[in-house]
């Protein structure tokens, strides 16, 4: 992932390796252009120099023949020639790809020539001056590496000034990152973030701070609700049951009655489980089972298999254990209690009768393997009061309550119906 400082460090970056790869050809043609105009310009000069020095005296033809020579020697690409014909021809400017006399390689060179024409003694010559344009080549060369180097220069200049600003400027940004990550809502701390300088971090961690206080608020107002809630309810309940429960001792009861109030006591009893799981989903939504001490899964699951040993020979199962010893957790340990009783009370309840119960504990995975006729409802399996099969047996709030401490510990909590099983997985990575 990318960190936001180096956005526009990228972008610039990129614009100037653009704008670098522009300007190459745009200071071959430049520079080009500039070496021709000199060299055009050297080569006019050098031809009026010439035009002078030969008029202001008489040359013989044998003269003449002896200075393109020598030229010719000095510099190859000079000459002197007779033209023929009435007509003398327009000065010119032309170009040629010829292998210079000088250098002894194979390679072609490119000429910039100046042809022009002079009468001298009645008789009308060409005079005919190249200059080799190759040298222009060097100036390139020198103007690419200067480029080149400037712009490396200022590569490491944008890392350079990159890192210092990201060490400085936003240094308050990170100091809020780890407010943030210590920040504990359950123990009703206000957040106080330190002053900044800066206009942007410091209007953010203004408003991280009443966001913070409104949530501590609403927390501690659904926590009081909820625990307010439970003991409002759990104590008619209670009562309820009590005084249920003297009924049924009256020795003086008829059948009738004695009937109705046994049907009475079962959703009477599953009443109050609701009420008391609903006030566990609530505390564990609220964060208020925030401590964490070490954790023998193996120990809590021998401890809930002797829980229901008359609830697994009710049902005749047969039980497989493969724990692997001294597995650890950093867990609450009443949380991780109500997640093993909830993982086998649904397994053994929605286990066919003389089915298997098959437990297995790794490094790291927790399998819960029960024989079953169908598949349980993938799509509301975990949801708060969901019927889970076409059994007439409804998962309740028991598999709520392991998803929603599976998310507390960000443990992968899974599902699926394979051989006539189901199978729950637990991942603790």
């Amino acid at each position: 992932m990318n960190k936001l400082l180096n956005k526009p460090f990228k972008a610039y970056t990129l614009f100037s390796l653009l704008i670098l790869l522009i300007s190459i050809p745009v200071y071959v043609l430049v520079v080009d252009q500039i070496w021709l105009r000199e060299l055009d310009e050297n080569n006019w000069l050098a031809l009026e120099h010439l035009k002078k020095n030969i008029n202001s005296r008489d040359y013989t033809d044998d003269d003449i023949a002896n200075i393109n020579e020598i030229w010719g020697e000095l510099q190859p690409g000079f000459s002197i020639a007779k033209i023929k014909g009435p007509s003398l021809p327009q000065d010119s400017i032309y170009e040629v790809q010829r292998n210079n006399a000088f250098d002894g390689e194979d390679e072609s060179d490119r000429f910039r020539g100046l042809r022009s024409s002079l009468i001298l003694q009645g008789q009308a010559y060409q005079i005919t001056i190249e200059t080799n344009v190759e040298e222009a080549d060097e100036t390139l060369l020198a103007i690419a590496l200067v480029t080149l180097l400037f712009f490396i220069v200022l590569i490491i200049g944008f890392i350079l000034i990159n890192r210092r600003l990201a060490r400085k400027t936003w240094q308050p940004f990170y100091k809020t990152l780890v407010s943030l990550r210590n920040f504990d809502l359950s123990k009703d701390e206000a957040l106080i973030l330190d002053k900044s300088n800066i206009a942007e971090f410091q209007e953010l961690n203004e408003s991280l701070e009443q966001l913070v206080a409104r949530n501590i608020k609403v927390y501690q107002q659904q926590k009081a609700f909820t625990e307010n809630a439970s003991h409002e309810l759990q104590t008619p309940i209670a009562l309820l049951k009590s005084k249920l429960d003297l009924l049924l001792q009256e020795k003086d009861l008829n059948p009738s009655l004695s009937t109705a109030l046994n049907a009475i006591e079962a959703p009477l009893a599953r009443l109050s489980r609701i009420n008391k799981n609903l006030l566990l989903l609530a505390k564990v939504e609220n964060q208020q089972y925030a401590t964490k001490e070490e954790i023998n899964l193996q120990a809590y699951l021998h401890s809930a298999l002797s829980l229901f040993e008359d609830y697994i020979n009710d049902k005749t199962l047969k039980v497989k254990l493969n724990l692997q010893e001294n597995i650890t957790l950093q867990a609450h340990s009443f949380l991780v209690e109500t997640l093993v009783h909830n993982f086998l009370s649904n397994a053994i309840r929605h286990s066919v009768l003389g089915g298997e119960l098959e437990i297995e504990l790794s490094a790291n995975t927790l399998w819960i393997r029960n024989s079953g006729k169908t598949s349980l409802d993938t799509k509301n399996l975990f949801e708060r009061f969901a019927s889970s099969s076409t059994e007439k047996v409804s998962s309740g709030l028991g598999l709520a309550i392991i998803k929603e401490v599976a998310n507390t510990y960000h443990w992968q909590l899974n599902y699926q119906f394979s051989a006539n099983q189901h199978v729950f997985t637990l991942c603790f990575d």
